[in-house]
């Protein structure tokens, strides 16, 4: 068993998990948005920028170290790793 890294990917490379994260989103929309763009009635590539700048931010955000911290303690099922005993 290989010890537990002290510093999680997201933090230490928190630009890196943004993109992947934002990556990982625009594959996964690319079958969805078209039809919730049309059934909505909205303009496409303002709506569909808008919803990736706040996917971008999130994922900013949850990379934050301090912001992790209160992820791993009180929300531990949304931590990138478990909580040490």
């Amino acid at each position: 068993m290989q010890p537990q890294p002290t510093t999680v990917t997201q933090t230490a490379h928190p630009w890196r998990a943004t993109v992947r994260t934002v990556f990982a989103a625009l594959v996964g929309a690319l079958l969805v948005l078209p039809i919730v763009v049309s059934q909505l009635g909205v303009g496409g590539v303002p709506w569909v920028a808008s919803a990736v700048a706040v996917i971008g931010a999130i994922t900013r955000v949850l990379a934050m170290p301090a912001v992790n911290e209160w992820i791993t303690e009180y929300v531990p099922w949304l931590a990138p790793t478990p909580r040490q005993p």
